[in-house]
């Protein structure tokens, strides 16, 4: 029987320097952006507090999560800015329907330095390229040319790519751009798809931060009570092997929502795995999700449930 996994013990983050937590705090659910409910702002704030309050140390936001940023910045400057040994990311977007070119990179960043009131940021991701592709993110004065000036210039320490698209990330894997990778939904209970993105990953020393471990909820309430995956509906084989992974857990006496977040926890290709937290209470029941003991039975069993490539249709 494992006793869970202990995130706090901290591992590299990549070739960067810093080294994290093994979970972390994610905040898109405090941008109130329409994907998820709305957050009411002194609850928003509480979140935030508790987020900055540790004991993890990665808290990770964006320039496109909505109000998140203005939200983590009004917490900011309550308690007087960043808490030491507290990595704050955060992630460049485009305007909704505007160019996301080189200036519009610039923009971002002078936008959520505003918001966070700070004047460095530690680590800044480019936030899911796929809108504009490898070849525009990548060419002369375009995105990526302009993230490398920001860290030339000391507004930014290490560079990031953030999104889903696992053979886009591997391409911007192999620029050497790029220290840390954060993907989602790619690698969870449901789907390993994201297995060579993580092999590459490790083999140039770039960390890998896994986002979405209950892949949108379905692994975290079960799919009779969220029938999608990854912001949409889930195939009838997803929703059968959700089930599956369910009962698997009831019969071993395992919540699903602990081994959905610990088969992230206790791959060792994942630096970190982050989680999204819009209430100050989330945060203790992740941390008691990762304490929960998990028999080894369970995993063997799991293993053999996940739906093949071939069914999934998104």
């Amino acid at each position: 029987m494992s006793a869970g996994v202990d995130v706090l013990a901290r591992r590299p983050l990549g070739r960067t320097g810093f080294s994290v937590t093994a979970l972390g705090v994610g905040t898109a659910e405090l941008g109130d952006m329409g994907v998820y409910a709305p957050v009411p702002e002194e609850q928003a704030l509480a979140a935030a507090r508790r987020a900055f309050a540790g004991p993890l140390d990665l808290v990770d936001t964006s320039n496109g999560y909505g109000s998140s940023e203005r939200r983590l910045g009004a917490v900011l400057r309550e308690i007087g800015g960043v808490p030491p040994g507290v990595l704050l990311a955060t992630k460049v977007d485009p305007v909704d329907g505007g160019p996301f070119d080189g200036p519009r990179v610039r923009e971002s960043v002078r936008e959520s330095l505003g918001r966070l009131g700070v004047d460095h940021l530690p680590l800044l991701h480019l936030h899911d390229p796929e809108r504009i592709g490898f070849e525009a993110a990548t060419a002369p004065g375009g995105p990526v040319d302009v993230m490398r000036e920001l860290v030339a210039e000391g507004v930014v320490g290490h560079l990031g790519v953030a999104g889903g698209d696992v053979e886009l990330l591997r391409r911007f894997v192999g620029t050497g751009a790029f220290e840390v990778v954060l993907n989602h939904n790619r690698w969870t209970l449901l789907d390993r798809s994201a297995g060579p993105l993580l092999d590459d990953c490790a083999a140039a020393g770039v960390a890998f931060l896994n986002g979405a471990p209950f892949g949108g909820g379905i692994l975290a309430k079960g799919p009779a009570a969220v029938p999608r995956y990854c912001y949409a509906p889930a195939s009838r084989a997803v929703l059968a092997a959700a089930a599956a992974i369910e009962a698997a857990c009831a019969r071993h006496g395992v919540p699903l929502a602990a081994a959905a977040l610990q088969d992230s926890l206790r791959e060792p290709r994942i630096t970190s795995t982050v989680v999204g937290s819009a209430r100050p209470e989330r945060l203790d029941q992740t941390l008691a999700l990762a304490a929960t003991p998990v028999p080894g039975e369970l995993w063997t069993e799991l293993a053999g449930l996940v739906p093949d490539e071939e069914h999934w249709l998104r």
